[in-house]
């Protein structure tokens, strides 16, 4: 199973501190799967500090932008928590997602070069669905690639950003949902469908087939997850 806790790494100096902490933490929150039961999402503000090896004003800073970010939640004399999505958002968030990864494809389908096309079949052609089951830690890490690899090869920085605003959560949800179900065997079967799509400069195609994988997610998510 993924990470429920913090993977922290210490920050050398540098004059832009608060970035470097911004960065690190929000990379940290990235690894970990904060909607397992046993995930840890309070923040210790001195043991972050020691950690981290600076001091609390950059990572004070930090906190706070990671907050107008929605990823933390500062609550007065209680402390600071990881911000995990209520059930209404996750699904609003997974629509989104659908959206933009699809109409990334289509793009992917359309200016992608042959060799970036080429590269996505290192990432779906070691698995197959008989036995994808024996190597699921190693499939989930590879599945957030494939789909952070589509937003990649649409070369649309705007979709980038929008995405990179839902990735923490959508990631998160994916990893806790990939065990569940089967899921794992339909998405490989899924994710081969849109490589050939994409190879096949079928942007059309390739679009409806991420759109509709994501909104599987949705389904599930919907059907079978119980958030607070």
């Amino acid at each position: 199973m993924a990470n429920a806790d913090l993977d922290i790494q210490p920050i050398d100096d540098s004059p832009s501190l608060k970035w470097r902490a911004y960065d690190a933490l929000k990379s940290a929150i990235a690894g970990m799967d904060i909607y397992q039961e046993d995930a840890q999402l309070r923040l210790d503000e001195r043991a972050l500090s020691l950690r981290f090896g600076v001091s609390r004003t950059p990572l004070r800073e930090a906190l706070a932008q990671l907050e107008l970010e929605g990823l933390v939640r500062i609550v007065p004399r209680r402390g600071i928590y990881i911000a995990r999505k209520t059930k209404v958002e996750m699904l609003e968030m997974i629509t989104v997602w659908a959206a933009l990864e699809s109409m990334a494809a289509r793009l992917a389908a359309e200016v992608a070069t042959d060799e970036e096309i080429v590269s996505l079949h290192a990432l779906v052609d070691g698995f197959n669905g008989a036995d994808v089951g024996s190597h699921m830690f190693e499939y989930s890490d590879v599945n957030i690639r494939f789909h952070q690899a589509i937003i990649s090869l649409s070369r649309c920085k705007m979709i980038e950003e929008m995405a990179n605003g839902l990735f923490v959560h959508v990631r998160a949800i994916r990893r806790r949902t990939i065990y569940e179900r089967d899921r794992a065997k339909r998405s490989v079967v899924d994710h081969k469908d849109i490589v050939e799509a994409i190879e096949a400069r079928n942007g059309e195609r390739a679009e409806r087939l991420v759109r509709e994988h994501t909104l599987k997610l949705r389904e599930h998510v919907d059907r079978f997850v119980t958030l607070d």
